[in-house]
């Protein structure tokens, strides 16, 4: 199955400009911009998270690209991004997976539904309730080099010996993530069939 897909070129210029606010309870209370609702006391907005396995076991890392307004460069989750106005979380996800990395058809599982942070670097904020989405593929990334400076495959023991270091390389949010899939009894449950179909004997 192909599963890269043509981008379409007027999805950041136009879709993908407005970011969803919401109150404590994560129901929506108004909109704004993406890039100047960002800044030293951005509101609680929606988002989501993805880790993309494949079947080493091995989780896809992106750098972001040098040019985005939060955390610029930083080695990050295989990918991250916001909800339009009246979108479903899966299908934002599949919506920037696309974008991102030029892949499709990946079938998501919901792993951390309730996952929420506040971060900030150099004066911007970052605020955002953010599920957490985990899939598996093989298939190749194309990453969009206007959203990803770089990629790579990691084996799952080496990130949670990263996230364990004070210097992780990695950003804010995919650190607590990281440690709380490892804390899930679900993902590892997952993970573990992940690893055990790989191991099964090809007939």
């Amino acid at each position: 199955m192909d599963h890269n897909l043509q981008r379409s070129p007027t999805e950041t210029a136009s879709r993908d400009e407005l970011i969803v606010f919401v109150d404590e309870a994560g129901t929506p209370i108004g909109t704004g911009p993406k890039a100047e609702s960002h800044h030293s006391d951005t509101q609680l907005h929606l988002a989501f998270s993805v880790f993309l396995f494949n079947s080493h076991g091995e989780l896809l890392l992106q750098q972001r690209a040098l040019t985005k307004k939060t955390w610029p460069g930083v080695w990050s989750n295989s990918c991250c991004g916001h909800l339009l106005p009246g979108e479903r979380t899966e299908d934002a996800a599949a919506r920037r997976l696309n974008y991102e990395l030029g892949l499709r058809d990946i079938d998501l599982i919901m792993a951390l539904p309730d996952f929420r942070y506040r971060a900030e670097l150099d004066g911007i904020v970052e605020h955002e309730m953010c599920p957490v989405l985990i899939g598996f593929t093989d298939a190749k990334p194309h990453p969009n080099p206007e959203e990803v400076n770089e990629i790579k495959w990691m084996p799952w023991s080496d990130v949670l010996r990263s996230v364990a270091d004070p210097k992780s390389e990695l950003s804010p949010w995919a650190i607590e993530e990281v440690q709380l899939l490892a804390e899930s009894e679900a993902f590892i449950a997952e993970y573990s069939n992940l690893l055990d179909m790989r191991d099964e004997p090809s007939t």
